[in-house]
């Protein structure tokens, strides 16, 4: 070996670590030359085919993965790719495929239909998707984010061209609201109808700050409900004194007033007509029967927090105690025997609804608050940490009627209905003769309130209505103990003409399933 490296290093004038290097080289290109030839030789003989790596090698794209691959193979889209790697939705080397993509016009924007790479999901773009919007130049609230029923992969990405609701859509028609899946409580930012599945087994808290449009918003849920909802019974309680009054005359019971003692004696009324369900319930399982079928219940109260303040004197302190915790009842209790409450506040401040009060609500909606702090009383201490959260903060005050819609599990920018009045009180005057025409015609209740119509009176006194009705007694008070009895139990009132009957309370008597 020794005498070969100095034949070699003579020949070719090369120093001694020169003439090692070049000898080991080219006796190693000549080993793996030979191992080569050698293979080839015996896959040639034996018809074996090709290794892998072999093959892969020669044809590298060959094993890629579709999703994997590079663009020079797979063409990606520019916009979506770039976007979504600074986000951090998408891996650096993962692209979004050009021919997965549809990016279709809609009313307000447009419309992104696209697949994310493989081992990343909708919830990856959800997740990040004031990030995405940022990319795009937008703000949050100009991007919603809709996920495929059939896909974990495919995403819905639709970017405004402008902030929502900067021009107006038009009250739905009673088809639109008739066809509806669920009930519908406003427009979303492409126009559509959006709302809540039910109201069977659900509440509703509504907040925000003063002017903001919440009576509007749950003036239109009230004729949304008395168009598409089917028979209901209404509890109504206006805080405003005037802002629930044109739904007055369908109402099972209404009442105008700020006074704390008003909303307890009807939330400990609702309570007793829950317990009596409930017993209801109880004994038909007992006795192996279908559960029975009971008419819904909803009770909406405008300026909630009013009715949960506490006075400075004890007892004040121990009412408003009780009044929290039967308010509490009712909205987490009642729900199974069909009884449903909607709260609305203009403080949505810690100490406006109690914390146990809230707590209890599935459905929630807030409209523009001044910080993110207020937003969290009425969506939930948690809400921030939800899939996808929209801050209340962001909402433009001067579009009245914009609320974050958070409902099971979701969020959604919604913009409440403002009808007309003509509208409300035509569909308020149809469904009371509805329920007029629905009322047995000989019972003494239904002639009671046909004589009050045929007489063109709201009121009339017991002398004047007894004897209308066959009662003929002398005693004042057996004769009005009578007419209560044989008008079922009907609230009475008492004003300058003396004790009666007002025509709104024997409707709304005449509609309860008391």
């Amino acid at each position: 070996m020794f005498g070969i490296l100095a034949a070699i290093k003579d020949r070719l004038g090369l120093s001694w670590p020169a003439t090692v290097l070049l000898t080991t080289g080219v006796l190693v290109g000549l080993g793996y030359g030979a191992w080569r030839l050698r293979s080839g030789l015996a896959r040639m003989l034996s018809g074996t085919p090709q290794p892998a790596a072999a093959a892969q090698q020669e044809a590298p794209a060959a094993s890629l993965d579709g999703e994997q691959a590079g663009a020079e193979l797979l063409p990606a889209h520019p916009e979506l790719t770039a976007a979504l790697r600074t986000a951090g939705v998408i891996g650096s080397e993962q692209v979004i495929r050009a021919d997965q993509v549809t990016i279709s016009p809609v009313q307000t924007g447009e419309v992104y239909d696209f697949l994310v790479p493989k081992g990343r999901t909708y919830e990856d773009v959800e997740k990040r998707l004031g990030t995405v919007a940022g990319m795009f130049g937008v703000t949050r609230l100009h991007m919603t984010l809709e996920r495929s029923r059939d896909n974990e992969r495919r995403v819905k990405l639709l970017k405004l061209h402008e902030p929502p609701f900067t021009r107006p859509f038009p009250a739905p028609t009673r088809q639109e609201i008739e066809t509806f899946a669920g009930v519908p409580l406003g427009h979303d930012v492409t126009g559509q109808l959006a709302g809540v599945p039910t109201f069977d087994k659900a509440s509703l808290l509504v907040a925000g700050m003063t002017q903001m449009g919440k009576t509007t918003l749950v003036n239109g849920l009230i004729t949304c409900l008395l168009i598409g909802y089917g028979e209901f019974e209404l509890y109504l309680l206006d805080g405003k004194f005037c802002g629930l009054t044109r739904f007055e005359p369908y109402a099972t019971r209404y009442e105008s007033s700020d006074d704390p003692a008003v909303f307890w004696e009807m939330v400990r009324e609702l309570n007793r007509r829950s317990d009596e369900r409930y017993a209801q319930i109880t004994e038909a399982i007992r006795n192996r029967q279908p559960v029975p079928k009971f008419k819904p219940v909803i009770f909406i109260v405008d300026e909630a927090a009013d009715f949960f303040a506490s006075g400075a004197t004890n007892e004040e302190k121990d009412q408003a105690k009780q009044i929290a915790e039967d308010t509490r009842s009712l909205v987490a209790k009642s729900l199974e025997s069909g009884i449903s409450t909607v709260l609305m506040t203009q403080r949505p401040s810690t100490n406006a609804i109690p914390v146990m009060v809230r707590d209890q609500f599935l459905y929630r909606m807030c409209l523009y608050v001044a910080s993110a702090g207020t937003a969290k009383v009425a969506l939930g201490d948690t809400y921030f940490e939800t899939v996808a959260p929209i801050n209340p903060v962001l909402l433009d005050p001067d579009i009245k009627g914009q609320a974050v819609l958070f409902a099971n599990g979701r969020s959604r920018l919604i913009r409440g209905f403002d009808f007309d009045d003509k509208f409300i009180w035509d569909v308020v005057d149809k469904r009371v003769a509805k329920r007029m025409e629905s009322l047995p015609e000989e019972t003494p209740l239904r002639k009671a309130i046909e004589l009050l119509r045929a007489k063109g009176v709201d009121f009339m006194t017991t002398p004047d209505m007894a004897p209308a009705l066959g009662i003929l007694e002398d005693d004042p008070a057996k004769r009005g103990k009578r007419l209560n009895e044989l008008l079922g139990g009907p609230p009475t009132y008492k004003n300058s003409q003396g004790r009666g009957y007002r025509l709104d309370d024997l409707v709304a008597f005449a509609m309860s399933d008391s």
